[in-house]
């Protein structure tokens, strides 16, 4: 019998759409602790720098009623430490990876995109677009169409894999952001990246975070993620993968309705561990208890 959770993204079949958002796993190590990451569609890893980034000033999270804001600030090892270390760790799953990217300049993402698709088990790249272009003024990449389509235009002139661009909400219109990548070459689009936000703890009048402000994720977020992908799905003809405030299997069911074709699941992690592997073996009940054969035929709401 066909696997009635498969789907299909630019450059990899997922055994199912669940696929553990970037920054909330780390490379994988801490939930292979937990259970076989070969059950997961997909993985994607932190996001990657050119050189080791050591993040922003502590506090770096701060929990709301009903969400998380951080300001991790990119921390990770850099580009070498990932292909020698934690690229070859999780080739020993049956998991297809997507490489997170991140930089300050157009190079900076060249030299990772060219470096890390060296690795056999990444699959396609998820260009982190939430980044200030340092030769940019700090403007945002994501949030300007000529400076992100320009930026993909020049990855995918170096790459050999599908591109994915994850778009930040923190913008007027995002259907113009997707539009001008879609028109660029990006081959799918993830969204939404956390939107900016501020917590204050009132016994001390100052910022709960050493950023000051930072991205807000959780449950908060879905509402806001589920209108933003309705919106891209409607604009563009390439794949779009769901992200924001997902921690059910009804939370899957709606992205998916609303045009994603895989999710993927963040915050949710941090409280269970299990989250992934739990949407998964749920996803066949709650799909016959609403008639839905496969979930490739989901079809999007009118509108």
């Amino acid at each position: 019998m066909t696997n009635r959770l498969e789907v299909q993204l630019p450059g990899m079949t997922l055994k199912n759409p669940i696929i553990p958002a970037s920054g909330c796993v780390g490379y994988g190590e801490s939930l292979s602790e937990k259970y076989d990451l070969g059950l997961l569609g997909s993985l994607v890893i932190k996001s990657t720098t050119l050189e080791e980034r050591l993040g922003n000033p502590d506090p770096k999270y701060a929990h709301t009623k009903d969400g998380i804001l951080n300001a991790v600030g990119l921390k990770n090892p850099g580009i070498d430490v990932v292909m020698a270390e934690k690229l070859p760790f999780l080739a020993q799953f049956d998991l297809p990876i997507i490489a997170s990217v991140a930089g300050s300049t157009e190079e900076d993402y060249i030299a990772v995109c060219e470096q890390i698709t060296q690795a056999e088990n990444v699959k396609a790249i998820e260009l982190n677009v939430s980044c200030p272009n340092v030769k940019e003024g700090g403007i945002t990449f994501g949030t300007d169409p000529d400076i992100v389509a320009q930026l993909v235009r020049k990855v995918k002139a170096v790459i050999t894999v599908p591109l994915y661009v994850k778009l930040t909400p923190n913008v007027t219109d995002i259907t113009v952001i997707a539009k001008a990548v879609e028109e660029a070459g990006a081959d799918a689009i993830t969204a939404i990246n956390t939107v900016t936000g501020l917590a204050i703890n009132v016994e001390t009048g100052q910022p709960m975070l050493g950023n000051v402000t930072g991205g807000l994720s959780g449950s908060s977020l879905k509402h806001i993620a589920l209108r933003m992908v309705h919106q891209i799905a409607s604009t563009v003809d390439i794949p779009v993968i769901g992200v924001g405030g997902i921690s059910t299997v009804d939370d899957v069911l709606e992205m998916l309705m609303v045009g994603a074709t895989a999710v993927q699941i963040g915050s949710v992690n941090y409280a269970n561990p299990m989250a992934g592997p739990d949407i998964i073996e749920a996803l066949p009940k709650r799909m016959d208890e609403l008639g839905i054969e496969i979930l490739a035929d989901i079809k999007r709401f009118d509108a």
